[in-house]
C-alpha cells in the first residue's frame, strides 16, 4: 500500500460531456490545494465506475507542467483552458 488515499466525491450529470465540463471546473478550482492531482480527474457512468473517461489531455509540456485540454483535443497542448 502506497500510504496514500484517494477521495471519490459523486457528483451527478446527467450526460458524458456535462460530466467531463462539470469535472473540469472542479478540478481546476481545486488546483489551488497542494494535495489535489486535477490531470487524473476521470469520469465515469454511476453505473459502470470500472469504465474511466479522461477530462484532461494530461501531456508533459515544457517546465513539467501539464496541458488543461481534452484529451482528444486537435492542435497543440497548451496551458490555456479548453472548455468545448
Amino acid at each position: 500500500m502506497t500510504g496514500r488515499f484517494v477521495i471519490h466525491l459523486p457528483v451527478v450529470a446527467n450526460d458524458l460531456l456535462s460530466a467531463q465540463r462539470l469535472a473540469r471546473v472542479v478540478a481546476h478550482w481545486t488546483h489551488v490545494l497542494p494535495q489535489t492531482d486535477p490531470g487524473g480527474t476521470t469520469v465515469s457512468a454511476e453505473d459502470d465506475q470500472n469504465a474511466r473517461h479522461w477530462v484532461f489531455c494530461d501531456r508533459l509540456l515544457s517546465g513539467g507542467r501539464r496541458c488543461l485540454l481534452r484529451p482528444d483535443h486537435d492542435g497543440e497542448c497548451s496551458r490555456r483552458r479548453g472548455w468545448r
